[in-house]
C-alpha cells in the first residue's frame, strides 16, 4: 500500500496537484504549457464534460467527434512535467481507495502541443516540428531507474562535440512513440531532435546582462550531427514527457509550433494564429478514425 506521504490525495480523494479524480481524464491527453491555451483547445470540443483547475494546472475533458479527449496545462518546465506525468499515471493505474497499483495497466496517449524556437535556418517561423527524438538537458530522468531507454552513443558524441561542462546535467536522448508519431504525421510536419532545456535565457543561449558559461553553445547545437540526426529546435518539456512516458508504458509525441528562428533572429508576427492552426491539426489527426 502506498503511504499518505507518497500518494498524496486531497480531501475529496482527488490527486494532490492536478485536483483530478480518475474519472475526470480521457485516455488521450493533450498537454499544453499555458493555462490559457486549454480553452483554445477545448473550444473545438463538441461538449465539455469536466472543467477543473488548481494552481497552474487547468483541465478540460470533452467530446469531439465522439472521442473523449482531455487537455491539461502543465506550466513551464520539466520539473512540472514530473508532477503531471506521475499524477496522470496515478489517475490511470492506481486504485485511490486501496492505495495499490491496479492489476490491469491502462496506457495513455499524451500529445504535447507547444511553442518552440528553431535553430536551423531552413525551418521557418510558423512551421510545425514533430520531435522524433527529445534531447534532455533538464536532468529529471536521472532521478529514476532509466537504463535502457536512452541512446548513450548519441549523448557521448554530443558531449564530446560541444565540450559539455561536467557541472551541467548529463544529456539524454529519448525517442517518440512510433505509432502515435505515425498517426500525427503528414506532409505539413517537419521532424528532428528537439532539445528540452532547464531554462529560457542562459540555458538556451540568450544573453541579456549575464555572461554565459559557453557563448558558442547555440552554434554548436546548430552544427552538430549524429548519423542522420540533427538538432532542430529548443523548448522546455518534451524530453521529460518522452522519458517518463516510456518508463511508465505510455505513448507520447511532442508537436512544436515554431514561433522563433534563433539563427535568423526572427519571431512570428502572429503566434496565436499559428498555435491555433497546430491545435486544429492535432485534433483532426487524433479524431480521425
Amino acid at each position: 500500500m502506498l503511504e499518505a506521504s507518497e500518494l498524496i490525495l486531497n480531501a475529496d480523494n482527488s490527486i494532490y496537484h492536478l485536483n483530478l479524480l480518475p474519472e475526470d481524464i480521457a485516455d488521450t491527453i493533450i498537454v499544453v504549457g499555458d493555462q490559457n491555451r486549454v480553452a483554445q483547445v477545448s473550444k473545438y470540443f463538441d461538449t465539455i464534460e469536466v472543467k477543473k483547475k488548481k494552481r497552474e494546472f487547468y483541465t478540460h475533458t470533452g467530446l469531439l467527434n465522439g472521442k473523449l479527449i482531455t487537455v491539461l496545462s502543465t506550466g513551464i518546465g520539466a520539473d512540472n512535467i514530473d508532477i503531471v506525468l506521475n499524477e496522470l499515471d496515478a489517475l490511470a493505474n492506481i486504485d485511490f481507495n486501496s492505495r495499490t497499483i491496479k492489476g490491469e495497466f491502462k496506457q495513455l496517449k499524451i500529445v504535447r502541443i507547444g511553442t518552440s524556437g528553431a535553430i536551423q535556418a531552413d525551418i521557418p517561423v510558423d512551421s510545425f516540428v514533430l520531435s522524433e527524438y527529445a534531447l534532455g538537458f533538464d536532468g529529471v530522468l536521472h532521478f529514476y531507474k532509466c537504463e535502457g531507454i536512452f541512446d548513450e552513443d548519441f549523448a557521448k558524441a554530443f558531449v564530446e562535440y560541444t565540450s559539455w561542462s561536467a557541472r551541467k546535467p548529463w544529456p539524454y536522448l529519448v525517442k517518440s512513440d512510433d505509432s502515435l508519431r505515425d498517426k500525427l504525421s503528414s506532409n505539413r510536419i517537419r521532424y528532428g531532435v528537439t532539445i528540452t532545456n532547464c531554462g529560457f535565457y542562459g540555458p538556451q543561449g540568450r544573453k541579456l546582462r549575464l555572461d554565459l558559461q559557453d557563448n558558442t553553445i547555440n552554434n554548436k547545437l546548430t552544427s552538430f550531427r549524429y548519423k542522420e540526426l540533427r538538432i532542430t529546435n529548443l523548448e522546455m518539456e518534451s524530453s521529460a514527457i518522452y522519458g517518463l512516458s516510456k518508463l511508465m508504458g505510455h505513448q507520447a509525441v511532442s508537436l512544436n509550433c515554431i514561433i522563433a528562428n534563433r539563427v535568423l533572429g526572427e519571431f512570428s508576427k502572429n503566434p496565436l494564429q499559428t498555435i491555433d492552426s497546430l491545435i486544429r491539426y492535432a485534433l483532426e489527426k487524433l479524431t480521425d478514425g
